[in-house]
């Protein structure tokens, strides 16, 4: 590691220890929302893409190292207060969900700016592959964001 990628590894490990929570809150929101066929099984096959960038990382975690981060668990015990549940319980997981890969796709696009400006071509494709697949998780939350709050907020 040069002195031109010496803080790379700060972002490499954000990235990780964010992919990871997602991945357990994910599974999480789908044990919890079982009675929501659509939410529970789009929630597991996200929860399967985040676990494949988190393979993604490792060569590139060799390549640069890696600083651990407190930061996402720290998100996690923020947003997440135990099971929800009923519409507003779902709403309220949904929400935190797209805060919580708001998180990881700021993160990817950090990394790509980097990669851009070090010219690695490796680290550059990993991050447009994942950044794309959080983009579609994030758009997913919103979705079901908008298909929710209407019964959660207003029918009785």
């Amino acid at each position: 590691m040069n002195g031109r990628s010496m803080h790379v590894g700060n972002y490499l490990g954000l990235v990780h220890g964010s992919e990871e929570r997602l991945v357990d809150v994910l599974r999480k929101v789908a044990r919890h929302h079982r009675d929501e066929p659509d939410v529970e099984q789009t929630c597991l096959l996200l929860a399967a893409w985040s676990e494949k960038h988190l393979k993604f990382l490792r060569p590139l975690v060799e390549k640069y190292g890696e600083e651990k981060n407190p930061e996402p668990d720290d998100l996690e015990v923020a947003l997440f207060h135990g099971p929800r549940t009923g519409s507003l319980g779902l709403l309220r997981d949904l929400h935190d969900l797209w805060l919580m890969s708001n998180e990881v796709q700021l993160c990817w696009t950090v990394l790509e700016q980097a990669a851009q400006a070090l010219r690695d071509d490796d680290l550059e494709r990993v991050c447009k592959e994942c950044g794309k697949e959080t983009k579609r998780q994030t758009a997913f939350f919103l979705t079901r964001i908008k298909q929710a709050a209407p019964q959660a907020l207003v029918v009785a």
